[in-house]
């Protein structure tokens, strides 16, 4: 695993669009991830190029004449398919995993009710429309309870409640992220993340990484703005834990279609040690806090290797030509309405 992305001829990439920025709530993570990317491929000769689609429309990276793209975005419209779906159209390869793998990631309800499905453990919970329903939810659940949105991420929205009085607040804060929001059993005890790499049969898991946050509040701020959350990595975790939430990750990865990478959460229970996956994150930061970056380093994969090892990994859902009917080029006859 240490060789991954060492032995990549660059030129061989050709142009590369490193997407960043854009206009979700995680725009300036975005940036910060972008930033590093971008500096990482050009300090390995790769020909890379900053582009926001917040400020140049996506069309331009195909009459710019870019090969693939590396998405470094976060959020809404960079890594719930959209994004995807246009550099489908585009014909251009990108970075991480395809147009619905994407999109069901992105929706923490969906991811849950296919690990449910496939018999991955998940923590119980409802999907509400009101602050009355919040409520209700807390009494089927139990206190505490955790309230976010459901197709947001870097716990922006996230709330954590132990009284029905507290229910009205954390609906409207999450609701203001989206629409659809998610009460999700608390679950107590170790809070760690696993990312992986590769596909298929292929798809490996990188060391886990333990998360220890000030009073064990994992939030925006001590994610990415502050040196008091603690990582661990190694984990410090009983390597038969360490070795089963690595297969989980993997199995979590598989059942959603994932390529390329990912990164998913699990926490651990303390009274019976049982892990559970809370979400999976397709676009995973890659700043100066980032984890991907600071698992791959364990196992001796530099950030630089860890960004071009990943770009070679670029693909398309739908090859080049694929869609092409049989009688494509031949003559067709007109279809009047």
């Amino acid at each position: 695993m240490n060789t991954f992305g060492s032995k990549i001829d660059a030129h061989a990439l050709g142009k590369v669009a490193v997407l960043m920025g854009g206009a979700s709530a995680e725009r300036d993570v975005s940036l910060m991830s972008g930033r590093g990317v971008l500096q990482a491929l050009r300090s390995r000769g790769v020909d890379a190029h900053a582009f926001d689609p917040a400020h140049n429309d996506l069309g331009e990276l195909k009459r710019g004449g870019y090969d693939r793209c590396f998405i470094a975005l976060h959020g809404r419209h960079g890594e719930d398919g959209t994004v995807q779906g246009a550099l489908e159209l585009l014909g251009i390869p990108y970075t991480g995993p395809g147009v619905m793998a994407s999109s069901m990631s992105m929706d923490k309800i969906m991811t849950k009710r296919i690990w449910r499905a496939e018999g991955l453990p998940t923590p119980d919970w409802r999907l509400v429309a009101s602050g009355e329903e919040t409520a209700l939810a807390l009494q089927a659940l139990g206190a505490p309870m955790i309230i976010k949105p459901a197709r947001e991420g870097s716990t922006l929205g996230l709330s954590k409640v132990t009284s029905p009085e507290q229910c009205e607040q954390a609906y409207l804060l999450a609701s203001k992220y989206d629409p659809e929001v998610l009460c999700e059993q608390f679950i107590e005890g170790d809070e760690t993340t696993c990312p992986v790499l590769g596909e298929g049969a292929g798809a490996c898991a990188l060391p886990v990484i333990r998360i220890v946050a000030p009073q064990g509040n994992y939030d925006y701020q001590n994610k990415y703005f502050t040196d008091d959350t603690k990582y661990h990595c190694p984990s410090g975790l009983p390597e038969a834990e360490e070795r089963e939430i690595q297969r989980l990750v993997v199995q979590a990865f598989r059942s959603l279609g994932c390529r390329g990478w990912a990164r998913a959460d699990i926490m651990i229970r303390a009274s019976d040690r049982k892990p559970f996956l809370l979400e999976i994150n397709t676009s995973p930061g890659m700043t100066g806090h980032s984890l991907v970056p600071m698992s791959a380093r364990a196992v001796g994969i530099s950030y630089e290797d860890l960004c071009v090892g990943v770009l070679a990994t670029a693909t398309l859902d739908t090859p080049p030509g694929a869609t092409l009917s049989p009688a494509q080029g031949q003559p067709q006859e007109a279809v009047t309405p």
